[in-house]
Order: C-alpha cells, then structure tokens, then sequence
C-alpha cells in the first residue's frame, strides 16, 4: 500500500535517471526533450506532496522511531543528489584554478569585473560549499541545512544556465571542470533532472532526520570542510592530482594523423555584440588593447579532436610548434602572464635554467605576455634566450600554475611542475 503510494515519486526518479543519460544524445535545444523534463518536475512535485501526505497520515513504521525512519524514495534522491554533489565538487576541486578561470568568464560576461579580485577565494568556496552539500546528503549530516542549500545551489544555476542556453553567454559552464565537456543546453537539461530529484527532499524536508546530537554533526561536518579546503589547497600550490586536461603527464601531443587539427576560437565585441571567429593563432592575442574589447566565446577543433591545439611563434611570428613538440629533453616554462613572476620565482628559474643546460636539456619560455615587456625582461635576466609567444588559453591548460614548468621528451610529456614545486623539477633535471 505504501509503495503504490509513492509511485509517483518512483517514476518520477527513474525517469530522471533515463533523462540524465539521454541527455548525452541531446547536445542542442529540442523542444520535445524539454518537455520530458519539464513534466518530470511536475510529477516530481505532485509524488512530493504524496509522499509527504502520507508520512503525516502513517507516521513511522512498526519498530521505527521518527528520528530513524524516511522513506525509501527519500533516501534513494538524498544519495543521488548527494552523490552528483560530491562528484561535481570534486571535479572542480581537484582544479581550483580552472574554476577561478570560468568564474572570471562568467564575470565578464555578466559585466561584473569589479570581483575579478575575489575570483580565487569565491571559487574556494563555492566548490566547498557543494561538497559539504553532497557529502551531507551523502551521509545524512544536517539533511536539512543541505537540502536548503542545494536549493539555492540549483535555484541560482537553473537560471544561470538557462540564461546561457538562450543567449550563450558562455560556453560551457564548467560544472564537472574539465572532467566533462556539456554544451549549454546540456547544462541546463542537467540541471532540470536535478531539480526533479531535489524535488521530494525540499517537499518533504521537515522528515529529513539525522540521529546523531547537533553538535556532533557540526564537528563532522566541520571535520568534511576542513579536509576539503586542504585538499583545493594541495590541487591549487601542487596542480591537480588527476589531471582530467589534455597535458597530461604520459600524453603524447604530437599529432596522430597527417593533417593536424585545426582550432577556431570565437570572440565578441564588448560593445557591439558583434562575434567573429579566427583560426588559431590568426588573431591579434599579443595585442593587450585588442584583448580588452573581445571576450572569448567557444572554440572548435576541425582535425584530429584528441590532440590538443597548440601554437607557439616566435619574436618574428615565425611557427616553432612542430620543433618544440619533437624536440628531445625539452625543459618549457610556461607563463600567460610574466609580470606576476615573483623575485623570489625568477631565482629559481635562473637556478633550474643554468642546470638544466649545463646536462643537455633544451630551456625554452611559451608566454602569452607582450613582446615588449618580455624583452625589458631578457635585459634584466638574460638567461631568457628562448621566449615564444603563444594564445593565453592554450598556455592556462599547459600547466595550471603561473608560473608552470613542463618537461617533454619528442612531444611526450614526461612531468611538470608549479612554480611552489620548482625544487623538485630542480633535482629531477
């Protein structure tokens, strides 16, 4: 009798999770896919007030207290939602950079760059709080208080998303990092199926129970958030433990194939709306005031996907790509902006540079910075002999850290380094 009364609910869960994998297959706007989702939430509300009804009408079951018992369709969206919580949160974590990079997207895109500053520390938390949201769902600590902020978690993105969907403000959110690649749509079909889970549990909120005392489950989840933050922290001096982007250590990226990807990347005017799109590196990247009024769109890749596009010119714009990449026992520091090199970074690299030729190895710079200002720079340190030029965003998924050193043997990346670890890239070489 109690399982035909929160059949509703039952459905509406399975269909969230047959709408979560065709959302796979539903890259673009398709109204009829959309009207599954949006009937879902329906349903997802009416099996809520059900399930909520008739909690209040039966009460616990024979053997049960009412801090022990919820109801199984309660307990199988408070695992799904905390466990998409905590897979979210830890895709983003373990690339805290990466996160702080679509922030400021998001900020530019939203005409709010006067928290450009507080990018960093906004990306910290918000990947924290999500994780203390999932892991508490996860494991039934302050149900209450995550359920309420996974509401205003979903209630913010929903919109968020739909609003890029619509306008494509931004490409791609950035909700898995760099783990899972989504279209807007996508994201914003995504986060429909969450809310149907979510649905049950804020309808039914007052049943969420925990049976340990309150300040226990504060010292636990006192105890996630610290262990976390520690964990952002490591993924934001040491790069990310699992590196989900494509210089990876172990990748090869030379290209597979006889013709070479091609990489198309879109910008739009910030005053005109207007977009255009340029073949990689064909556009004025190196011109500060060009970048100041187009902001960055999407990219698309024509050619082999799975090799990463890379280009790097030298100081007369000549190609040097193809010699770095089948180049032997090749150190490259990378930096998208050299200005931020502090005193104490550019000793080291002085250190690591004269070593690293003295045994053979081939020391070379890829910057997205002026040309100017980086030769000011080789008067100054004139161990900089090898600087080549290359495309901002190509540079940040190099290496994370700024400044980032990597070490290639014939286009294989052997292993690399932020700059908080250039001691051990020291020893290595």
């Amino acid at each position: 009798m109690k399982t035909k009364k929160n059949i509703l609910s039952w459905i509406s869960v399975a269909i969230a999770i047959a709408s979560a994998v065709g959302i796979v297959f539903v890259p673009t706007y398709r109204m009829w896919f959309l009207l599954v989702l949006l009937a879902n939430l329906l349903l997802a509300f009416v099996g809520g007030l059900q399930c909520r009804s008739a909690s209040r009408r039966e009460g616990p079951p024979k053997g049960f207290s009412k801090r022990e018992h919820q109801r199984p369709v309660l307990v199988v969206c408070r695992l799904l939602v905390g466990g998409l919580f905590i897979f979210s949160s830890f895709t983003k974590g373990v690339d805290p950079l990466g996160t702080k990079y679509k922030m400021l997207d998001y900020f530019a895109a939203y005409n709010i760059e006067w928290l450009n500053g507080a990018a960093m520390v906004l990306a910290v938390l918000m990947i924290l709080a999500e994780f203390l949201i999932g892991i508490c769902l996860l494991t039934n600590v302050c149900p209450k208080v995550a359920v309420i902020g996974g509401a205003l978690f979903m209630l913010l993105f929903t919109a968020v998303t739909l609003f890029d969907a619509l306008y494509d403000k931004v490409p791609d959110c950035g909700c898995f990092g760099t783990a899972v690649k989504m279209t807007n749509w996508q994201t914003f079909y995504k986060n429909l199926v969450i809310d149907a889970v979510l649905l049950p549990l804020i309808l039914n909120i007052r049943s969420l129970k925990c049976r340990l005392k309150p300040w226990t489950q504060f010292v636990i989840g006192l105890v996630y958030a610290l262990l976390f933050t520690g964990f952002e922290i490591y993924n934001y001096r040491h790069l990310p433990v699992i590196d989900f982007m494509n210089w990876k250590v172990g990748k090869q990226m030379n290209a597979t194939n006889d013709q070479e990807p091609q990489i198309y990347l879109t910008f739009k005017n910030k005053e005109t709306g207007k977009t255009e799109e340029f073949l990689s590196p064909n556009y004025p990247w190196n011109d500060s005031v060009w970048m100041s009024q187009w902001d960055f769109v999407d990219q698309r890749v024509e050619g082999d996907a799975d090799f990463l596009g890379f280009s790097a010119l030298d100081q007369d714009g000549d190609d040097v790509t193809d010699m770095i990449l089948t180049t032997e026992n090749l150190l490259m520091f990378t930096s998208h902006d050299m200005s931020k090199i502090t005193d104490k970074e550019w000793e080291k690299i002085k250190e690591i540079t004269e070593k690293a030729e003295k045994n053979g190895y081939y020391v070379v710079w890829v910057t997205a910075s002026n040309q100017d200002y980086v030769e000011e720079l080789q008067e100054s340190h004139p161990f900089l002999t090898e600087v080549y030029y290359g495309d901002e965003l190509e540079i940040k998924t190099i290496v994370r850290f700024n400044p980032g050193l990597i070490l290639l043997d014939e286009g294989l990346v052997v292993d690399k380094w932020s700059a908080i670890d250039f001691d051990k890239a020291w020893e290595r070489i």
